[in-house]
């Protein structure tokens, strides 16, 4: 009886749109998926199904996704727009959109086991695209995997219950 409460509160979670996040990317614990009734725009937190690429299964075979209701078995991603369409995207040491160094935006060459990161090609960010960025230091995001659509955003990540460890 219990599991099926369990269960039961799990699924009615899920269909409301809540979350746990177990990633350090963003803080650990509760979220909610709020939906957006609105263009995507810079510094919104989104939580996103990126989309079901040979970089994505690459990033799942290392690692660094979780499994979940996403194309591809994996997790949305809690993240945050730095650039929209049209906007140009600098990667270097760090990432600059439109000539502005973005903070926290320094590039790994190694991942935490040693094994190589390769950093996506500056550009422009083409249409129906978001580029997406954490300031977590470890974070996979844009940087490494270029420019993803909007048509994965599931909506904007609200705090419930959250902590930073």
């Amino acid at each position: 009886m219990a599991a099926l409460v369990v269960i039961l509160a799990i699924g009615t979670g899920l269909a409301s749109g809540y979350r746990i996040n177990l990633t350090p990317s963003e803080p650990l614990g509760l979220w909610r998926i709020i939906p957006l009734h609105r263009p995507v725009a810079i510094d919104d937190l989104v939580f996103i199904c990126p989309p079901a690429t040979a970089e994505m299964l690459e990033a799942r075979v290392r690692g660094y996704l979780r499994s979940g209701s996403c194309p591809g078995g994996v997790a949305p991603l809690i993240k945050t727009v730095i650039a929209v369409a049209g906007q140009h995207v600098e990667i270097g040491a760090s990432v600059s959109v439109d000539g502005r160094v973005v903070s926290s935006s320094s590039l790994a060459r190694r991942d935490g086991k040693g094994r190589p990161l390769t950093p996506f090609p500056s550009g422009i960010v083409p249409p129906g695209y978001v580029f997406l960025h954490s300031s977590f230091p470890g974070s996979y995001d844009s940087r490494y995997f270029g420019p993803v659509p909007i048509s994965g955003i599931l909506g904007l990540a609200q705090e419930v219950f959250t902590y930073v460890p």
